[in-house]
């Protein structure tokens, strides 16, 4: 007998409800367990991610656990994190990097995965897509002024930028995220992945 979880990974991976806007067609990338303490809700699967089926199997995968402070073996363990992008397929190129995720997805799967997932004590909001949907109203007019205030949304939330390294122009311009917001954040995944 498949447990409700499996049952609904299982759906999620048959999913095709936006197959047709899809330049490479279905192939939810996404990692979670009854049992994870962190979600991690990123954006959407890159080109490489999409080859390889391995949720941040790339350049931002290296930074994310870099920032994290966690080993892969950890990161890819869902009994520990859950890996929820908001978007589950690639969803192509545009004229300046990969399309926005789908808008199917997050309101789709999000709240039934979270529901199988009594065990979470963090979740990390990588980007604005994730914290738009999550944060709606309460997040500040800029993605830097959300990620300054990263403590206004604890200990539900921990909020974080896209850890892409085209992003790292902007760490070199915002000295604080190293300084202040990654020491707290290694902190709250710590407890987080220590708590029974």
């Amino acid at each position: 007998m498949l447990t409700a979880m499996e049952q609904l990974l299982k759906e999620i991976a048959q999913c095709q409800v936006c197959a047709a806007h899809l330049p490479l067609g279905p192939k939810p990338t996404i990692t979670a367990s009854s049992k994870s303490k962190i979600v991690l809700v990123g954006q959407a699967p890159g080109l490489s991610v999409h080859q390889s089926g391995t949720p941040w199997d790339d350049k931002s995968g290296d930074n994310l656990r870099n920032w994290l402070q966690v080993e892969k073996a950890t990161f890819y363990d869902p009994d520990q994190i859950a890996l929820i992008p908001m978007g589950f397929c690639y969803p192509g190129r545009g004229k300046s990097g990969d399309l926005p995720p789908r808008k199917e997805c997050a309101p789709l799967w999000h709240s039934k995965l979270l529901n199988q997932m009594p065990e979470v004590r963090l979740m990390v909001l990588i980007g604005q897509y994730a914290q738009n949907h999550y944060l709606g109203k309460q997040t500040k007019r800029t993605l830097t002024e959300t990620v300054q205030n990263f403590n206004h949304y604890l200990p539900r939330f921990f909020v974080l930028p896209h850890p892409s390294p085209r992003n790292n122009i902007w760490q070199a311009k915002n000295p604080w995220f190293v300084q202040s917001v990654l020491p707290e954040l290694r902190n709250r995944v710590h407890e987080a992945l220590a708590s029974h």
